[in-house]
């Protein structure tokens, strides 16, 4: 399976699809006041890399990183489509962001998931590359539907 990952500029309607699908799905299960996932139009704002995955001509996958400050950047929109799921395309897209990251000088990376069942795949993910559990960084608070993460470059 020949997977291509590229930067994305969100005018694809797969893409976008994808975005608002995602974000649509973090909506059903969770409090909007505990939904962090962007839209399209905050995706497409400064500081903010979007990366899609593409297995052939199709969309597997979307990723993208959020510079904050210091040195230090947060993924965003990690999701891949449905038909993908289990083939490591979120770790194919992960990998690519953090050597991105590196590549750009970005010292550690944090994120924010969910901390219900929903959301075990997503953290052992994400711990399989060497995140840690942490406490809530800015702009986030304590969430006990949240779980944050980092790790250092």
């Amino acid at each position: 399976m020949p997977l291509l990952i590229r930067p994305d500029d969100l005018s694809g309607d797969a893409t976008r699809a994808l975005v608002a699908a995602h974000l649509a799905g973090m909506l059903e299960n969770t409090p909007v006041e505990s939904v962090h996932a962007l839209d399209v139009d905050r995706l497409a704002a400064d500081g903010v890399t979007v990366w899609s995955a593409w297995v052939d001509d199709e969309l597997a996958g979307i990723g993208a990183c959020k510079d904050l400050d210091d040195g230090r950047a947060e993924l965003k929109s990690m999701r891949v489509v449905e038909a993908f799921l289990g083939q490591g395309i979120g770790r194919a897209i992960l990998r690519h962001i953090m050597d991105d990251a590196r590549e750009r000088g970005i010292r550690s990376l944090w994120l924010e998931t969910g901390s219900t069942d929903d959301f075990v795949p997503a953290r052992r993910l994400y711990a399989s590359e060497g995140f840690v559990e942490c406490p809530a960084f800015a702009p986030y608070a304590p969430d006990p539907l949240s779980t944050f993460m980092s790790r250092e470059l």
